[in-house]
């Protein structure tokens, strides 16, 4: 390995001798049709390689841009109907949340960062200018953005004074500002016109830049009016009822414990059998982030098997007809023995054929797949901005120095087999 080593240092040393390199590029263009088919393999492993790898990290960019603002360690509780009669009650009974039930998870349960109540309405309609647009209303605290970050695109969201004034301002998606003032375009700031809801006009303070993907709850957010939730807990007439709680967990805690602890808190509360699995509904989207990690995980790792095993075969190729060239050229390496050469010297040319052969067959595999990552980055710009298709400089050079390292490992057997050819041996078989 000593010598080895030794060789592989001479061959950076002797990088920029011409007469080196004029020898290696005649030795490979002897035979180009197997010169140019051992150098597909390497090229077509690593081209493989980089553009899948290029490939899941843009997806997995775009699928987290969905996700932006997005609390990972949140949860959602609702009400649903009892499927077990409990203390007089009967079974497919309907229960309401109430604000109290928001006090007592924050009181009670200590691994809840963040609760707060959601107000909800589907399948109104909003109304300007003339123009009239299909929406879903939420009315919400200001801590919700804690927990859905609206990503505002223009103006502000909503606060504490909208809230405790009770204002009739709103933030609006994307597609309300769109349909209800197609004259302005998606682009222009519409905050301070107004919007009509069920007989009430609203004054836009901000809009919302989340797209339909990812996670949207209580509706597509494109077409969601947020209202503060005491506005529209007065204009709506709700009273005490919660269509919806939010959480977040503290550091350390998982969500599935803390919805399981608000569950039974709840049920005990609004008197509902203990083993009752339909009474409150929960959504934990702490379970859907993992999911997305395990996928991607488990994505990356068949790229690495795909891309390696595809190398490992380019490398076993290069072996293979460095073999057949050592073969080939018994009688010269036997005179170059003869005159003078050293085992060192063999080892050296062979070793740097092979390497060469290597890293110009897969330096260009990875000039062709970064091209086509640059592509296609450029080409989804316009739908997906946050989508980025190129892959590091870091895993760049470390894809360099693998195919330095399986030129080397892919020229070391017939290397050490052309250390042993005697020059009275080439001359028998010659």
């Amino acid at each position: 390995m000593t010598s080895v080593f030794q060789s592989f240092m001479r061959l950076l040393r002797s990088s920029f001798d011409s007469d080196q390199w004029m020898e290696i590029f005649d030795s490979l263009s002897k035979n180009r049709t197997r010169t140019f088919l051992t150098a597909f393999g390497i090229f077509w492993g690593i081209f493989m390689l980089i553009l899948l790898m290029g490939g899941g990290r843009g997806l997995e960019s775009m699928l987290g841009a969905n996700f932006a603002g997005f609390a990972s360690n949140s949860g959602f509780v609702f009400e649903g109907t009892t499927s077990r009669p409990y203390k007089g009650f009967s079974r497919d009974r309907h229960w309401n949340l109430e604000l109290t039930d928001v006090e007592r998870v924050r009181h009670n349960i200590p691994e809840v960062e963040v609760v707060t109540p959601i107000l909800q309405t589907w399948g109104g309609s909003a109304v300007a200018e003339n123009h009239t647009c299909r929406v879903s209303v939420n009315g919400e605290m200001p801590e919700y953005a804690l927990v859905d970050d609206p990503k505002i695109k223009f103006g502000r969201r909503l606060n504490d004074v909208d809230n405790q004034q009770r204002r009739k301002v709103c933030v609006v998606g994307t597609r309300v500002v769109e349909e209800l003032f197609p004259q302005i375009g998606k682009d222009t700031d519409p905050c301070g016109r107004y919007i009509q809801l069920d007989g009430v006009y609203y004054r836009i303070v901000g809009v919302s830049g989340k797209g339909a993907s990812g996670i949207n709850i209580g509706g597509n957010a494109q077409t969601t009016v947020h209202l503060p939730y005491r506005t529209m807990q007065q204009t709506y007439n709700r009273g005490k009822r919660v269509d919806m709680i939010a959480l977040t967990a503290r550091p350390g805690y998982k969500m599935s414990e803390v919805q399981l602890r608000v569950e039974s808190l709840l049920k005990r509360v609004h008197l509902i059998h203990p083993d009752d699995t339909q009474a409150v509904v929960k959504v934990n989207t702490e379970a859907m982030f993992g999911m997305i990690d395990s996928l991607f995980s488990g994505v990356s790792i068949l790229v690495w098997m795909i891309g390696l095993g595809t190398l490992l075969a380019g490398a076993i190729g290069v072996s293979n007809i460095m073999i057949v060239t050592v073969k080939e050229r018994t009688t010269e390496i036997g005179i170059r023995r003869a005159i003078g050469a050293t085992p060192r010297d063999i080892l050296t040319m062979v070793m740097s054929e092979s390497v060469v052969l290597t890293l110009v067959a897969g330096m260009s595999g990875i000039t062709m797949a970064v091209i086509i990552l640059q592509g296609m980055e450029i080409f989804l710009h316009g739908q997906a901005p946050d989508a980025h298709f190129q892959i590091s400089f870091g895993l760049a050079v470390g894809a360099a120095a693998l195919l330095a390292l399986l030129g080397i490992i892919a020229g070391l057997a017939p290397a050490l087999r052309a250390m042993k050819i005697r020059p009275v041996d080439a001359m028998r078989e010659e």
